[in-house]
């Protein structure tokens, strides 16, 4: 399978599958800060990758310097092979789509997909076909004569796309092209593009800070804070065994729980909050008896119910009063506060609302998860 490799690390990779692009040691250094500071990895020939994280955490910085619209400070990359530090962006084979899409609004879209084959010196009488070919992939098969504003937001997206890939680049780019959509638009471009580049097979690189963005379109994921790689792997494992504090919170809707270890014995933590003495799993690496720690408990693991007989089965169980409801359509949130723990509120989604009895602000309930869902990290 193509995927990712952190280099400096053992990982298993099919030996067929080529490298399309490698980053080695890339830093991006400004007198007062490091943009990107000492990033390295490789990127498999037809994979998804989705660099996330936060304003400010790099991200784009590193896509510009893929893109070759900024040359880093140090370190190398190579886009198939080839070192690409001397070579201006209009000679790497690269298409981009950016959340400004810059499209010619003087222009229909098939002149507009046409373009980049124009600037390029395509034979004149292979053009039309192409880009007729192209419209068809992104669903926009006799809408070529229709002027940009003729056409809707998402229609427009599609546009674009067309337009980055009609050339058949080695290397796509998406610089958080959905970002400006409405929820609805921005979802189903997410399965849009996964279809087109899963039908091309082309090598994409994605930008974003929407987490759901980066779970469903993703084969591997990047998440950046700082200008540091946090973790880098599949989605289901980094959103199940999150690196550190800062990938579980940023991944997903995640209660922390500041506390005391007080026994580690392997894969088995004992953590104290409070008063309150609670079993969990270390989050990542070691943590010691007697050290601080924070415990990272994501919401759809803990369950609710009306009485602690309910929840029998789970090792920790505790009660608390719900502060509030938050109803949002496929789930319920609720606010619990927990007396047990000094007062903390804890969020803990409802998938099922319909089914299961309802909970009033003010109620008295009972909340319990296992072990395995209570991720310990050192401090």
């Amino acid at each position: 399978m193509a995927g990712v490799a952190v280099l400096g690390r053992t990982t298993v990779r099919e030996a067929a599958v080529p490298v399309a692009v490698s980053v080695r040691h890339v830093e991006m250094a400004y007198p007062d800060l490091k943009a990107v500071d000492d990033v390295s990895f490789e990127l498999s020939e037809g994979a998804f990758l989705t660099i996330l994280g936060p304003s400010g955490s790099g991200k784009t910085t590193l896509l510009r310097m893929i893109a070759g619209f900024q040359t880093p400070t140090a370190g190398d990359i190579l886009i198939a092979g080839e070192a690409v530090r001397a070579v201006p962006p209009w000679r790497r084979s690269i298409g981009m789509v950016f959340q400004r899409l810059a499209l010619f609004p003087h222009l229909t879209a098939a002149a507009n997909v046409a373009f980049p084959l124009r600037m390029r010196r395509f034979d004149a009488r292979t053009i039309h076909e192409r880009v007729e070919r192209y419209l068809e992939l992104v669903r926009l098969g006799g809408l070529g004569g229709r002027r940009i504003n003729e056409l809707s937001g998402g229609q427009q997206q599609r546009v674009a796309i067309a337009r980055a890939l009609v050339f058949e680049p080695d290397l796509l780019l998406l610089d958080e092209p959905l970002a400006s959509l409405d929820r609805k638009l921005r979802e189903e471009m997410q399965l849009e593009f996964r279809r087109i580049q899963r039908e091309l097979g082309v090598t994409t690189i994605n930008v974003t800070h929407d987490q759901r963005e980066a779970l469903i379109m993703s084969d591997e994921i990047i998440v950046m804070d700082k200008g540091r790689v946090q973790q880098m792997g599949a989605p289901a494992a980094t959103y199940r065994t999150p690196a550190n504090p800062f990938v579980a919170g940023f991944i997903g809707v995640t209660n922390f729980l500041a506390g005391t270890v007080r026994a580690s014995d392997g894969d088995a933590v004992m953590l104290a909050v409070g008063d309150t003495e609670m079993a969990g799993r270390p989050g990542a690496g070691p943590v010691a008896a007697g050290a601080g720690a924070d415990a990272a408990l994501r919401a759809e693991q803990i369950r609710i119910a009306a009485s602690a007989e309910a929840l029998a089965g789970l090792a920790t169980v505790l009660e608390g009063v719900v502060a509030d409801v938050i109803f949002e359509g496929e789930r319920v949130v609720y606010e619990v506060k927990l007396d047990p723990l000094g007062g903390m509120t804890l969020r803990v989604f409802d998938h099922d609302p319909q089914e299961h009895a309802g909970f009033a602000a003010g109620a008295r309930v009972f909340l319990g998860w296992n072990p395995r869902d209570l991720l310990v990290f050192a401090r």
